[in-house]
């Protein structure tokens, strides 16, 4: 079939014309996966009998109830998801099958959703790259010689390849926005707590964020509409009243002060072409942009990869080969890596030394951007350091791909929301931007998104 929507609110409206179904739909979707999966990597696991039911059961009533009518879904695989196997990426579990649906995934059936299947990712969210996973790298569809970023590199891909409309994905240094940059695709990492994170595979438990991928700023911000708000079987959520996120009322940027931190300038010279062009265009719409500083900032990395495997190895402790899975033994070399750090920092005689100094540093990171939100709305910056990469390029330098993550981990620690948006191509290779705010300052962010999305172009433009 030709495809006749290009968002949620065009599927919707054609929904109710009548001249698609959600059967249609779906089918168009799981032909795409058939066509350039194997290629391409992006699934793990495809739930072809299931989305066909599902979409036999919606009922065109109840549209107007169900934000997520129809719309064809995937999962990064760290999603528990009932019934369906879950791997995280890693041989270790790769028979897991869920015994419940995370409460992020039941917000998204509840809301009409249609699942698609389980995507793949660095396994246990471990990497920058997409190339950690036991079940192969995915592939960047701009140019399958190189990565699609990490560690939700299958959820990048499905949606910039067309082969679902939004992917459910996790940040904890980086990881929604930095593949979303590299595939030319929005991504959205919320506040800390925004959305919950029962029943997903946990790796850093004070860093996870559950976010969204989409092709539009409009379908991510929707979205997060179905999946924000406090959960009771997570205790680290927040009771903060949601928002209509995707309620925009601007239509320029008068009024609003971006800050740049002259920390987050120091990258390749191809991304920094393309993102001060970027700046040119917000400046056009009206926003006052200032230089401001993060002066902490360049300890983020340091500070995060020793809190983060400490959280690691805590997290990992599960997968025993007694409650979950084969034994230790079989954990990536990635996996290991990080269990072995995060033990070292934590054990006696280097814990005051390393757990605790870095604790203090990320109190500090965060002290940082509280000072510059009392200057300006918002923060603006490049996503990644550097184009995409190619495919094995960096995969036997674990420190070259640690340093992928030097302009995304600040976030991550201070607990803030952010989101990556296109903003060109360099050498045919996507750059993405990233626009940083307060906390649950969700619905800013996205309204600013949205005013730059709406005048430019690279959100048209389509890899396959």
């Amino acid at each position: 079939m030709n495809k006749t929507w290009t968002d949620i609110a065009s599927l919707h409206a054609a929904y109710k014309a009548g001249t698609i179904t959600p059967i249609e739909v779906t089918q168009y979707y799981l032909d795409r996966i058939a066509k350039y999966n194997p290629e391409l990597n992006a699934f793990i696991t495809v739930t072809s009998d299931l989305a066909t039911d599902m979409a036999k059961k919606l009922d065109i009533k109840n549209i107007d109830k169900l934000p997520l009518y129809g719309v064809p879904v995937a999962f990064k695989d760290i999603y528990s998801t009932k019934d369906i196997r879950t791997t995280a990426g890693s041989n270790i579990i790769k028979d897991y099958v869920g015994q419940y649906d995370a409460i992020v995934v039941q917000k998204y059936l509840d809301a009409g959703a249609i699942v698609l299947g389980k995507l793949n990712c660095d396994a246990f969210a471990h990497g920058s790259s997409g190339e950690n996973s036991d079940f192969g790298p995915t592939k960047n569809p701009w140019n399958k010689e190189y990565v699609a970023g990490g560690s939700s590199s299958g959820s990048a891909v499905a949606v910039s390849a067309d082969l679902c409309m939004i992917a459910g994905g996790s940040d904890t240094g980086g990881s929604i926005r930095c593949p979303a940059s590299f595939c030319s695709v929005v991504g959205l990492k919320p506040t800390y707590g925004r959305v919950s994170r029962y029943g997903i595979i946990a790796m850093a438990s004070s860093l996870d964020s559950i976010g969204h991928f989409g092709n539009s700023v409009l379908d991510v911000a929707k979205t997060l509409e179905v999946t924000a708000g406090v959960d009771t079987h997570d205790a680290t959520s927040s009771p903060t009243s949601t928002d209509h996120y995707s309620e925009f009322k601007n239509t320029d940027l008068k009024g609003v002060k971006i800050g740049i931190p002259k920390e987050y300038l120091g990258v390749d010279t191809k991304v920094k072409e393309v993102f001060e062009k970027a700046v040119t265009k917000i400046k056009e719409l009206g926003a006052e942009i200032v230089e401001v500083s993060l002066p902490n900032s360049p300890l983020a990395l340091a500070c995060y990869y020793i809190i983060q495997p400490a959280e690691v190895s805590s997290n990992l402790g599960r997968f025993d080969g007694v409650r979950y899975g084969q034994t230790p033994d079989h954990f990536g070399a990635e996996a290991k890596r990080r269990i072995a750090l995060g033990k070292y920092v934590l054990s006696s005689g280097y814990y005051d030394a390393y757990y605790l100094t870095a604790q203090k540093v990320r109190t500090l990171v965060a002290q940082d951007f509280s000072k510059v939100f009392s200057q300006v709305d918002l923060i603006l910056g490049p996503v990644m350091p550097h184009l995409p990469f190619k495919i094995g390029e960096k995969i036997s330098d674990p420190l070259a791909l640690y340093m992928e993550d030097v302009l995304t981990v600040p976030v991550n620690l201070a607990g803030l929301p952010a989101v990556s948006i296109p903003c060109g191509f360099s050498n045919n290779l996507p750059v993405g931007m990233q626009l940083i705010g307060p906390k649950f300052s969700e619905k800013a962010i996205l309204q600013t998104a949205f005013i730059y999305e709406q005048n430019s172009d690279w959100h048209n433009a389509k890899p396959l």
